[in-house]
């Protein structure tokens, strides 16, 4: 029996993409053979994270990188980082910031839920802007000007949501942010594909950047980047690690963590709830290897073989429109238009009630119409979805 059968779990058909709560991405046969390779072995933890981060390092462009148990991890760390940077009394202290730059800038438009990792790190969230262009009172957004006028002497670091939408640029946020030698963390925890944005942000002047490593990248659920400035990454890493040694037997590899520039070694941090063990970070590393050597082409075409199967499969049942099938930097999607005597919520809870239980996104439900993302199907997932979207289509509505 399967392990989720033992457990008595039931196993699903992921149609609406790496969510966390539905388990993230499936892993490839050779990050799983790695993973379970790094559990028959002991390694040094901060030998582990310096190789990890030369590996990142190469891929991001950045000076150095780092591996935490996901990307809201990863912010949390790099704002504690920002705040307490290579001072061991300070990280002692968080999330208790008093007499420390605590503020953290923050256009209005992107705040959302996972800003809770900035907060839990000590940090207050200073909102900048208006977002007219959202609540349809006008055009307009938060604008560079507004961020620089933000700044002040408890000015730890500006937080940015990376989104195609996002205003201003960050080429805009990190030129000012550069003048007042304050640094920008950027969540881009959604930002792949494409594969270019690897390296994007830290190219557009970022200092700290959080990529998820279990959604598009394909690695451990529990898994994700923090890449950037090498002092902030050593700050990172000091508030990760288990640190429960003797400073004279303390040796951390000078590639991760310069001993040279600490005053003592730190406690235990604030980041030690974000532990990732050597599992996740071989895993992680060999899944971003994998996803760099297949590129956005053959990786966009493998998800449009899945999507031209189901839409083929479920044939005139619903109307079935694949958006992004020419773009090959972008995930391509299903949009599937139901009937308006069918409700997208009802079709969308008979699925999951299902056998197999069936998810779809329900991020167009407003519009009666349900989206059916590739990235966490596997090629034997297809018949079974396209025979029960034909079975519950058919149906009538009482």
């Amino acid at each position: 029996m399967n392990i989720y059968d033992r457990l008595g779990v039931r196993r699903i058909i992921n149609a609406k993409g790496p969510a966390t709560r539905l388990s993230g991405a499936i892993m490839r046969p050779e990050i799983a053979q790695a993973m379970a390779e790094a559990s028959r072995a002991c390694v040094d933890m901060a030998e582990l994270q310096a190789a990890a981060s030369k590996a990142i390092a190469k891929a991001t462009g950045a000076e150095a990188g780092y591996v935490a148990s996901g990307a809201s991890a990863s912010l949390l760390l790099a704002t504690a980082a920002c705040i307490a940077g290579l001072d061991p009394g300070r990280m002692s202290r968080l999330p208790d910031t008093r007499g420390m730059k605590n503020e953290v800038i923050m256009v209005r438009s992107q705040r959302n839920f996972y800003d809770h990792a900035i907060r839990a790190a000590g940090a207050t969230i200073v909102e900048v802007g208006l977002p007219d262009r959202y609540a349809g009172a006008g055009v307009r957004d938060a604008e560079a000007w507004e961020i620089a006028d933000a700044i002040g002497e408890r000015t730890a670091a500006i937080f940015y949501v990376a989104d195609s939408q996002s205003r201003p640029t960050l080429k805009e946020i990190a030129r000012l942010a550069g003048a007042r030698k304050v640094p920008v963390i950027v969540d881009a925890a959604a930002q792949l594909p494409p594969q270019s944005n690897l390296k994007r942000f830290i190219a557009e002047g970022a200092d700290l950047v959080a990529f998820s490593g279990g959604k598009a990248i394909g690695g451990p659920q529990a898994s994700g980047i923090l890449c950037g400035r090498r002092d902030f990454v050593m700050s990172a890493a000091l508030q990760h690690l288990d640190l429960d040694i003797h400073a004279d037997m303390w040796e951390p590899p000078a590639t991760l963590i310069d001993k040279r520039k600490l005053k003592g070694t730190p406690q235990h941090g604030i980041g030690r709830s974000c532990k990732a063990g050597k599992e996740e970070i071989v895993g992680l590393l060999v899944a971003l290897e994998l996803f760099i050597a297949e590129g956005d082409a053959a990786r966009h075409a493998r998800w449009l073989r899945l999507l031209q199967k189901i839409r083929d499969g479920v044939g005139t049942a619903a109307t079935l429109t694949i958006r992004g099938a020419d773009d090959r930097q972008s995930v391509p999607v299903i949009e599937m238009q139901l009937d308006k005597r069918l409700k997208a919520t009802a079709i969308a809870l008979k699925l999951q009630r299902g056998k197999p239980s069936i998810h779809l996104d329900p991020v167009l439900r407003d519009r009666n119409c349900l989206v059916i993302n590739p990235m966490c199907l596997a090629p034997g997932d297809v018949a079974p979805l396209v025979a029960a979207l034909k079975t519950i289509l058919a149906r009538k509505p009482a």
